[in-house]
This record gives structure tokens, C-alpha cells and sequence, in this order.
């Protein structure tokens, strides 16, 4: 499951607007995207990450996400970084 790739990964950048910024750095190593996150929102980082030609992972929550970036509410998005 991603949320463990998320919790083992040792840099993560958490939400929508830096995870975009990272891509177009080109840090990034692989991207996860909660399913119930707002479409319109995680469009934008799909298309930024197929630009970047990163792999995209789904998770089902954003709330689960956001804990397994330790923080206390929740992530549309998170990037892993390289």
C-alpha cells in the first residue's frame, strides 16, 4: 500500500501546491494522490506529474495520508522526493 511508501520514504513534500513545485524541480521520485480528494485539485498534479513522466499512486483518504505524513489533518497530495 502507498501509505507505507509515504511513511518509509525519507523526504516527502505534503500538498497540492508543493508537490506541483517539486515536479517541475524535478525531485520527485513518485507521487500519491487521496481518491477523495477534489478533482479539480488533483487533476493539476496528474497532469504535472505525466509532464514530469512521474508515476502517480492513488490512496482512498485523504485523512489516512495526511497521518502517514504525521501531520494532523489531511493531504491531497504528497511527493516523494528522490
Amino acid at each position: 500500500m502507498s501509505y507505507e511508501k509515504v511513511l518509509q520514504a525519507q523526504e516527502v513534500v505534503v500538498g497540492t501546491k508543493q508537490t506541483v513545485r517539486a515536479l517541475k524541480e524535478g525531485n520527485v521520485r513518485e507521487v500519491v494522490i487521496a481518491e477523495d480528494a477534489d478533482k479539480a485539485i488533483t487533476d493539476k498534479i496528474v497532469e504535472a506529474a505525466k509532464e514530469a513522466n512521474v508515476p502517480v499512486m492513488k490512496v482512498d483518504s485523504m485523512k489516512k495520508l495526511g497521518k502517514a505524513c504525521k501531520i494532523q489533518v489531511g493531504a491531497a497530495a504528497v511527493a516523494i522526493i528522490r
